[in-house]
């Protein structure tokens, strides 16, 4: 009679696919946390919308860049890397919380930079000082590209949050032995009984005098 063996898995393949997981998890959100900062804060440097002011009679051409729109972008793709940073330096409960503040970091980010690319304010105001008339606006509105480009990048930081919130508990995270300083705590000596002789051999094999004298 034939015999059939049932493939029993490897425990160490069992968990070979959540630390994959868990790895590509981290490497993707690192990568698109840290470029999705760079690109937010990148755009909100560039010219954003522009058009014209009538002054004494003429076309007077006006431009804003993404900072003088609005400044949520910038601000929160700061608090967006902070937060990707000290994903590593908390665990548990509060790993999720830094892992939820950086995902509403990359979801204010697409929401404040879509505003700014119809909002015309910045615009209005330089057109009203251009003219000396705080009722002058801007005419012949127009948007660039990179309102659109803050939003990708607002994007990015959001897909590193939603990682961090989905495989964060399976991430590394700073060592508990090193102080804030970075110097690593020195571990206690094990107390020897005198009255057991396994202790006493293993402190002689430490180097360690027993009887403490």
């Amino acid at each position: 009679m034939d015999h059939v063996t049932a493939a029993v898995p490897h425990p160490r393949s069992e968990g070979e696919g959540p630390a994959r997981a868990g790895r590509r998890s981290l490497a993707v959100a690192l990568m698109s946390g840290a470029l999705g900062a760079a690109v937010a804060l990148l755009a909100t440097r560039q010219r954003w919308s522009m058009g014209t002011a009538t002054v004494a009679g003429d076309a007077f051409p006006l431009s804003a860049k993404g900072s003088d729109v609005t400044g949520v972008p910038a601000a929160l793709a700061i608090v967006g890397l902070a937060a990707l940073v000290a994903v590593f330096a908390v665990r548990r409960t509060g790993r999720f919380a830094v892992s939820a503040l950086l995902a509403l970091s990359g979801a204010g980010i697409v929401a404040a930079a879509l505003l700014g690319a119809t909002d015309s304010s910045a615009l209005d105001d330089k057109a009203a000082q251009a003219s000396g008339d705080t009722s002058s606006v801007v005419h012949a509105f127009d948007h660039t590209a990179w309102p659109y480009v803050a939003a990708v990048g607002g994007g990015l930081i959001l897909l590193a949050g939603l990682l961090a919130l989905l495989y964060g508990r399976r991430w590394p995270a700073m060592s508990g032995r090193y102080e804030r300083n970075g110097t690593p705590r020195p571990r206690r000596a094990p107390v020897v009984d005198p009255d057991r002789p396994e202790d006493i051999w293993k402190a002689l094999d430490r180097g360690e005098d027993p009887t403490g004298a």
